[in-house]
């Protein structure tokens, strides 16, 4: 049963090593991992590859990509590199897709559009690197709070749009975009823009959890499916309507609450969540 979930490690809150947290989510019976940079760079990377292979999961993502825009054009391209090296880490760990979190407003710009520009022209020169290597990216809008600091790309349809700028309409697509509940449930076009992505065949992943009310923080206090506001199943039945095929991902940021518990008790209350109410 749960071979068609994933989980993020995120959702430990990073309190392991990575080989740890590999082999508990292999233990739980779970498809896949989605790992992060900073469990990955700087170690024997194909020797964590091969662990996870051994252990019999799937990398579904591998998060996330460092932010494109820049004050200046040697920022911009000096962002672009460390992401190259990601894609490389990403094409040794056969990342299902480079997950990219595109970045806001650099610190001291007031200027959205320069840095949407950054974007779409870091996405451009990337894309060209992914597919060298046979790595997918999949770009995730993220909820409009997170406009200034994290993401300038904020609703589907805007991810969808730039993909099809930098790629066009192709039968099989190297950018898409990775669809987290969490970022997208709010969005009054949300069922027509998840329709479209299955066209265009654009849906790279999906992440799951819940926005509670009240939240604490929009960041660190995201909630265990089933404790919050978002109608999981209905986003759920509209992607996977689109054709979405892949593995769904838990990826829970919980700094107070889930990140304090201990990683037995995290995928065993997951196991059940995803059962009852996703």
């Amino acid at each position: 049963m749960m071979q068609r979930f994933a989980i993020n490690t995120a959702t430990f809150g990073f309190q392991y090593p990575i080989e740890q947290s590999i082999d508990a989510i292999a233990a739980a019976g779970f498809g896949g991992v989605a790992p992060w940079r900073r469990e990955i760079e700087g170690q024997d990377v194909s020797a964590i590859a091969k662990r996870i292979r051994d252990a019999g999961l799937k990398v579904t993502g591998y998060c996330r990509s460092t932010y494109l825009p820049s004050l200046t054009r040697e920022g911009l391209q000096a962002n672009i590199e460390s992401n190259r090296r990601a894609l490389d880490d990403a094409a040794i760990l056969g990342a299902n897709s480079f997950v990219m979190v595109v970045g806001g407003l650099p610190k001291g710009s007031k200027d959205i559009a320069a840095a949407r520009a950054h974007v779409a022209e870091g996405t451009a020169q990337l894309l060209e690197h992914g597919r060298s290597l046979g790595v997918r990216i999949a770009l995730e809008p993220l909820h409009p709070v997170y406009t200034a600091e994290r993401s300038c790309l904020t609703l589907l349809s805007e991810a969808l749009n730039m993909c099809q700028q930098i790629e066009g309409i192709v039968s099989a697509p190297s950018l898409g975009v990775c669809l987290d509940v969490y970022h997208v449930w709010w969005d009054p076009n949300l069922k027509r823009d998840i329709a479209r992505a299955g066209v265009e065949k654009r849906i790279f992943g999906f992440h799951v959890c819940d926005w509670l009310v009240p939240t604490a923080d929009v960041l660190n206090d995201r909630g265990m499916m089933g404790d919050g506001v978002i109608d999981i199943p209905s986003i759920r039945a509209e992607v996977e309507k689109a054709g979405y095929q892949g593995l769904i991902e838990v990826e829970i940021f919980s700094e107070q609450n889930w990140w304090k518990r201990p990683v037995v008790e995290i995928l065993k209350v997951c196991a059940e969540r995803l059962t009852t109410s996703v």
